[in-house]
Protein backbone atom coordinates (compact mmCIF):
# COMPACT_ATOMS: atom_id res chain seq x y z
CA UNK A 1 0.00 0.00 0.00
CA UNK A 2 1.70 3.32 -1.16
CA UNK A 3 2.30 6.06 1.52
CA UNK A 4 0.68 9.48 0.77
CA UNK A 5 2.23 12.45 1.44
CA UNK A 6 1.41 14.57 4.28
CA UNK A 7 1.18 18.06 4.49
CA UNK A 8 1.80 20.39 7.89
CA UNK A 9 -0.98 23.20 7.88
CA UNK A 10 -0.66 26.35 9.84
CA UNK A 11 -2.53 25.07 13.09
CA UNK A 12 0.58 21.98 13.09
CA UNK A 13 -1.62 19.32 12.00
CA UNK A 14 -1.05 17.53 8.99
CA UNK A 15 -3.21 16.42 6.29
CA UNK A 16 -2.58 13.45 3.92
CA UNK A 17 -2.09 15.12 0.42
CA UNK A 18 -4.50 12.82 -1.80
CA UNK A 19 -8.13 11.95 -0.47
CA UNK A 20 -11.60 10.60 -1.54
CA UNK A 21 -14.34 12.90 -2.09
CA UNK A 22 -17.70 11.87 -2.04
CA UNK A 23 -19.67 14.59 -3.90
CA UNK A 24 -22.64 13.41 -5.97
CA UNK A 25 -22.30 9.73 -4.62
CA UNK A 26 -25.66 8.57 -3.85
CA UNK A 27 -26.62 8.14 -0.30
CA UNK A 28 -27.63 4.22 -0.71
CA UNK A 29 -24.39 3.84 -2.52
CA UNK A 30 -21.70 6.01 0.03
CA UNK A 31 -21.60 2.95 2.35
CA UNK A 32 -20.05 0.32 -0.56
CA UNK A 33 -17.80 2.92 -2.30
CA UNK A 34 -16.02 4.57 0.75
CA UNK A 35 -15.34 1.02 2.03
CA UNK A 36 -13.51 0.32 -1.10
CA UNK A 37 -11.91 3.38 -0.56
CA UNK A 38 -10.70 3.05 2.38
CA UNK A 39 -9.36 -0.80 1.31
CA UNK A 40 -7.80 0.82 -1.22
CA UNK A 41 -5.31 2.99 1.13
CA UNK A 42 -7.13 6.02 1.37
CA UNK A 43 -7.00 7.68 4.54
CA UNK A 44 -8.02 11.15 3.74
CA UNK A 45 -12.09 11.77 3.17
CA UNK A 46 -13.83 14.65 2.05
CA UNK A 47 -17.58 15.14 2.79
CA UNK A 48 -20.11 18.15 3.08
CA UNK A 49 -23.54 18.19 5.33
CA UNK A 50 -25.24 19.47 1.75
CA UNK A 51 -23.99 16.03 0.40
CA UNK A 52 -26.75 13.94 1.83
CA UNK A 53 -24.54 10.54 2.50
CA UNK A 54 -22.85 11.26 5.52
CA UNK A 55 -24.65 8.35 7.14
CA UNK A 56 -23.45 6.05 4.67
CA UNK A 57 -19.78 7.00 5.07
CA UNK A 58 -20.24 7.24 8.81
CA UNK A 59 -20.75 3.36 8.42
CA UNK A 60 -18.07 2.64 6.50
CA UNK A 61 -15.49 3.83 8.94
CA UNK A 62 -17.52 2.03 11.54
CA UNK A 63 -16.94 -1.36 9.74
CA UNK A 64 -13.60 -0.84 8.30
CA UNK A 65 -11.68 -1.24 11.71
CA UNK A 66 -9.32 1.37 10.72
CA UNK A 67 -8.37 3.15 13.64
CA UNK A 68 -10.16 6.63 14.16
CA UNK A 69 -6.35 8.08 14.36
CA UNK A 70 -5.58 7.36 11.17
CA UNK A 71 -8.38 8.68 9.26
CA UNK A 72 -8.41 12.61 8.48
CA UNK A 73 -12.49 13.59 7.95
CA UNK A 74 -13.64 16.68 6.57
CA UNK A 75 -17.37 18.15 6.08
CA UNK A 76 -18.55 21.25 6.12
CA UNK A 77 -21.73 23.78 7.34
CA UNK A 78 -24.41 24.35 4.39
CA UNK A 79 -25.27 28.16 3.81
CA UNK A 80 -28.68 27.94 5.17
CA UNK A 81 -27.55 26.93 8.19
CA UNK A 82 -24.75 29.60 9.19
CA UNK A 83 -27.08 32.13 7.77
CA UNK A 84 -29.76 30.95 10.55
CA UNK A 85 -26.91 30.84 13.27
CA UNK A 86 -27.06 27.51 13.02
CA UNK A 87 -23.21 26.51 12.56
CA UNK A 88 -22.79 24.46 15.85
CA UNK A 89 -25.51 22.52 15.67
CA UNK A 90 -24.69 21.72 12.04
CA UNK A 91 -21.67 20.16 13.12
CA UNK A 92 -23.30 18.47 15.86
CA UNK A 93 -25.41 16.69 13.04
CA UNK A 94 -22.90 16.04 11.31
CA UNK A 95 -20.41 14.57 13.74
CA UNK A 96 -23.80 12.15 14.94
CA UNK A 97 -24.08 10.91 11.00
CA UNK A 98 -20.49 9.71 10.73
CA UNK A 99 -20.43 8.44 14.24
CA UNK A 100 -17.06 10.08 15.29
CA UNK A 101 -16.34 12.69 18.28
CA UNK A 102 -14.75 15.15 16.11
CA UNK A 103 -14.02 15.85 12.30
CA UNK A 104 -10.34 17.12 11.37
CA UNK A 105 -11.34 19.70 9.20
CA UNK A 106 -14.70 21.74 9.22
CA UNK A 107 -15.56 23.72 5.99
CA UNK A 108 -17.70 26.61 5.08
CA UNK A 109 -18.98 25.40 2.50
CA UNK A 110 -19.45 28.77 0.15
CA UNK A 111 -18.97 32.06 1.49
CA UNK A 112 -22.47 33.05 -0.39
CA UNK A 113 -21.43 37.17 -0.15
CA UNK A 114 -24.43 38.86 -0.47
CA UNK A 115 -24.21 39.45 3.27
CA UNK A 116 -21.27 38.38 5.17
CA UNK A 117 -22.67 35.66 7.76
CA UNK A 118 -19.74 33.65 6.96
CA UNK A 119 -18.17 35.84 9.69
CA UNK A 120 -20.38 34.67 12.06
CA UNK A 121 -19.83 31.39 11.37
CA UNK A 122 -15.74 31.35 11.58
CA UNK A 123 -16.82 32.59 14.90
CA UNK A 124 -18.39 29.75 15.97
CA UNK A 125 -15.96 27.53 14.20
CA UNK A 126 -13.40 29.12 16.45
CA UNK A 127 -15.08 28.71 19.75
CA UNK A 128 -15.84 24.63 18.30
CA UNK A 129 -12.41 24.26 17.73
CA UNK A 130 -11.78 25.03 21.36
CA UNK A 131 -13.48 23.02 22.60
CA UNK A 132 -12.09 19.76 20.73
CA UNK A 133 -15.26 18.97 18.19
CA UNK A 134 -12.89 20.37 15.22
CA UNK A 135 -9.48 20.03 14.79
CA UNK A 136 -8.76 22.84 12.01
CA UNK A 137 -11.17 24.76 10.90
CA UNK A 138 -10.84 26.08 7.31
CA UNK A 139 -12.79 27.35 4.21
CA UNK A 140 -14.22 26.12 0.56
CA UNK A 141 -14.24 28.74 -2.33
CA UNK A 142 -13.24 31.85 -0.72
CA UNK A 143 -12.13 34.63 -3.31
CA UNK A 144 -9.11 36.64 -2.02
CA UNK A 145 -11.51 39.37 -0.51
CA UNK A 146 -13.17 37.07 1.31
CA UNK A 147 -10.09 36.01 2.69
CA UNK A 148 -8.91 39.31 4.03
CA UNK A 149 -12.17 39.48 6.05
CA UNK A 150 -12.05 36.20 7.65
CA UNK A 151 -8.50 36.43 8.63
CA UNK A 152 -9.02 40.40 9.61
CA UNK A 153 -12.22 39.34 11.85
CA UNK A 154 -11.17 36.27 13.29
CA UNK A 155 -8.52 35.19 15.71
CA UNK A 156 -7.76 31.80 14.07
CA UNK A 157 -6.36 32.24 10.69
CA UNK A 158 -8.24 29.20 8.19
CA UNK A 159 -6.06 26.16 7.63
CA UNK A 160 -7.18 25.26 3.97
CA UNK A 161 -9.38 26.83 1.67
CA UNK A 162 -10.62 24.60 -1.06
CA UNK A 163 -11.43 25.68 -4.10
CA UNK A 164 -12.12 24.63 -7.99
CA UNK A 165 -8.58 24.08 -9.28
CA UNK A 166 -7.53 21.78 -12.32
CA UNK A 167 -4.94 22.05 -15.55
CA UNK A 168 -8.16 24.59 -17.22
CA UNK A 169 -9.19 27.18 -14.08
CA UNK A 170 -5.76 27.45 -12.20
CA UNK A 171 -7.00 30.12 -9.49
CA UNK A 172 -3.78 31.61 -9.60
CA UNK A 173 -4.61 34.75 -7.80
CA UNK A 174 -6.77 32.28 -4.82
CA UNK A 175 -3.95 30.36 -4.87
CA UNK A 176 -1.48 33.54 -4.57
CA UNK A 177 -3.75 34.79 -1.80
CA UNK A 178 -3.46 31.47 0.41
CA UNK A 179 -0.33 31.63 0.63
CA UNK A 180 -0.16 35.24 1.45
CA UNK A 181 -1.93 34.27 4.67
CA UNK A 182 -0.27 30.70 4.89
CA UNK A 183 -3.57 29.04 3.77
CA UNK A 184 -2.78 25.75 2.10
CA UNK A 185 -4.71 25.10 -1.07
CA UNK A 186 -6.72 21.92 -1.85
CA UNK A 187 -8.37 21.37 -5.22
CA UNK A 188 -11.87 20.14 -5.48
CA UNK A 189 -13.02 18.75 -9.17
CA UNK A 190 -8.98 18.11 -9.65
CA UNK A 191 -9.84 16.22 -13.15
CA UNK A 192 -12.01 18.85 -14.31
CA UNK A 193 -14.58 15.96 -15.01
CA UNK A 194 -12.58 14.48 -17.51
CA UNK A 195 -12.31 17.81 -19.39
CA UNK A 196 -8.59 18.05 -20.09
CA UNK A 197 -8.22 14.11 -20.66
CA UNK A 198 -7.93 15.26 -24.33
CA UNK A 199 -5.26 18.03 -24.27
CA UNK A 200 -2.29 17.02 -25.68
CA UNK A 201 0.24 17.79 -22.64
CA UNK A 202 -1.83 15.49 -20.80
CA UNK A 203 -2.08 12.60 -23.25
CA UNK A 204 1.43 12.94 -23.67
CA UNK A 205 2.64 12.64 -20.86
CA UNK A 206 0.26 9.63 -19.73
CA UNK A 207 1.86 7.96 -23.08
CA UNK A 208 5.59 8.54 -21.90
CA UNK A 209 4.64 7.10 -18.52
CA UNK A 210 1.98 4.45 -19.16
CA UNK A 211 -0.11 5.59 -17.69
CA UNK A 212 -4.37 6.99 -17.52
CA UNK A 213 -4.65 10.76 -18.33
CA UNK A 214 -6.06 10.96 -14.56
CA UNK A 215 -3.15 9.70 -12.93
CA UNK A 216 -1.13 12.40 -14.41
CA UNK A 217 -3.62 15.04 -13.56
CA UNK A 218 -3.60 13.81 -9.88
CA UNK A 219 0.35 13.71 -10.23
CA UNK A 220 0.65 17.15 -11.33
CA UNK A 221 -1.29 18.17 -8.38
CA UNK A 222 0.82 16.51 -6.18
CA UNK A 223 4.04 17.94 -7.79
CA UNK A 224 2.66 21.00 -7.69
CA UNK A 225 2.02 21.27 -3.75
CA UNK A 226 -2.08 21.13 -3.59
CA UNK A 227 -4.20 18.58 -1.54
CA UNK A 228 -6.70 16.87 -3.74
CA UNK A 229 -9.29 14.37 -3.62
CA UNK A 230 -10.79 12.92 -6.71
CA UNK A 231 -14.32 11.35 -6.50
CA UNK A 232 -14.81 8.16 -8.32
CA UNK A 233 -17.83 5.56 -7.77
CA UNK A 234 -15.88 2.55 -9.77
CA UNK A 235 -13.91 0.06 -8.06
CA UNK A 236 -10.83 0.42 -10.60
CA UNK A 237 -10.76 4.02 -10.92
CA UNK A 238 -10.76 4.50 -7.36
CA UNK A 239 -7.65 2.03 -6.96
CA UNK A 240 -6.62 3.85 -10.39
CA UNK A 241 -6.13 6.87 -8.59
CA UNK A 242 -4.58 6.38 -5.76
CA UNK A 243 -1.97 4.64 -7.82
CA UNK A 244 0.23 7.66 -8.46
CA UNK A 245 3.39 7.22 -6.91
CA UNK A 246 5.20 5.02 -9.17
CA UNK A 247 6.26 7.78 -11.83
CA UNK A 248 6.95 11.59 -11.69
CA UNK A 249 6.47 14.44 -13.88
CA UNK A 250 9.33 16.28 -15.67
CA UNK A 251 9.47 20.55 -15.45
CA UNK A 252 8.61 20.33 -18.48
CA UNK A 253 5.38 18.01 -18.55
CA UNK A 254 4.53 19.88 -15.48
CA UNK A 255 4.87 23.32 -17.39
CA UNK A 256 3.11 22.03 -20.49
CA UNK A 257 0.03 21.82 -18.30
CA UNK A 258 0.29 24.91 -16.62
CA UNK A 259 -0.15 26.20 -19.98
CA UNK A 260 -3.58 24.70 -20.10
CA UNK A 261 -5.39 27.45 -18.25
CA UNK A 262 -8.53 28.67 -19.72
CA UNK A 263 -11.15 30.01 -17.23
CA UNK A 264 -12.26 26.30 -17.61
CA UNK A 265 -15.09 26.78 -14.79
CA UNK A 266 -17.04 23.97 -14.04
CA UNK A 267 -19.03 25.23 -11.13
CA UNK A 268 -20.20 28.24 -10.09
CA UNK A 269 -18.42 31.72 -9.42
CA UNK A 270 -17.97 32.40 -5.94
CA UNK A 271 -18.58 36.45 -5.90
CA UNK A 272 -21.88 35.73 -7.90
CA UNK A 273 -22.85 32.49 -5.97
CA UNK A 274 -25.37 32.75 -2.60
CA UNK A 275 -27.27 29.88 -2.62
CA UNK A 276 -30.36 29.58 0.28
Amino acid sequence: MATVPTITLNDGATIPQLGFGVWQVPAEDAEKVVAEALKVGYRHLDNAAVYGNEEGVGRAIAASGVPREELFITTKVWVNDFKAGNTKQALRTSLEKLGVDYVDLYLIHWPSPADEAYLDAWKAMEEMQAEGLIRSIGVSNFLPEHLDRVVEAGTVVPAINQVEIHPALQQREIQEANERHGIKTQAWSPLAQGAVFEDEPVKAAAEAHGVSPAQVVIRWHLQRGRILFPKSVTPERIASNFDVFGFELSEEELSAIDGLERDGRTGPNPGEFNPS
